[in-house]
């Protein structure tokens, strides 16, 4: 999309130059140049590693209903056999080992918990450009329509005119036989 008109029609739409445009601003007026879509689905997942496909999944299991209950269950099992045991359990109240299972699944949990956040709001941020990229597309097609529009608009009144004009030509001719015959 280099040529004049298209570089008028940019500093009419967004104004600005051509040469003041982000990246992300070019590409949308390239596709438009080109006539190609540009949305696509961004719901597709992607080719992560392993690690990071692992850490979504027990992101997702970890914050479940069903992850709560089945540590819930745990929980309740733990501490009523310790103190059904009392002294002869291998936990006896207050319980020291589970702390210690409890710190240590947290401080493993909330770190892949937080790569699973991060990996989200990477993709939640190619979303919004995505829908940027897409809405502006879409604003800069409609303003095109509108001035295409205007155009067929003009260059249909403009002929309405020259019609009426020759049509008045042709009465102001006829009147002027018809005053001269007389």
């Amino acid at each position: 999309m280099q040529d004049q008109h298209a570089i008028d029609a940019v500093k009419r739409w967004l104004g600005r130059d051509l040469a003041s445009l982000a990246g992300t601003e070019r590409r949308v007026l390239d596709y438009l140049g080109q006539r190609r879509t540009i949305s696509r689905d961004t719901t597709v997942p992607s080719d992560d590693g392993l690690g990071a496909r692992l850490a979504d999944r027990v992101a997702s299991f970890g914050g479940s209903w069903t992850f709560i209950l089945i540590f819930a269950s745990f929980l309740v099992l733990w501490c009523l056999l310790n103190l059904t045991l009392g002294r002869a359990g291998f936990d006896p109240y207050p319980f020291i080992f589970l702390n210690l299972i409890l710190s240590m699944l947290a401080a493993f949990q909330a770190p892949i918990i937080m790569m699973s956040q991060n990996r989200q709001a990477q993709k939640d941020r190619l979303a919004a450009v995505h829908d940027y990229e897409v809405n502006l597309k879409a604003e800069l097609e409609i303003m095109a329509l509108h001035e295409k529009l205007d155009q067929l608009r003009s260059d249909q009144l403009a002929h309405l005119i020259a019609q009426q004009q020759a049509q008045l030509d042709m009465l102001s001719k006829a009147l002027r036989r018809l005053e001269g015959g007389n």
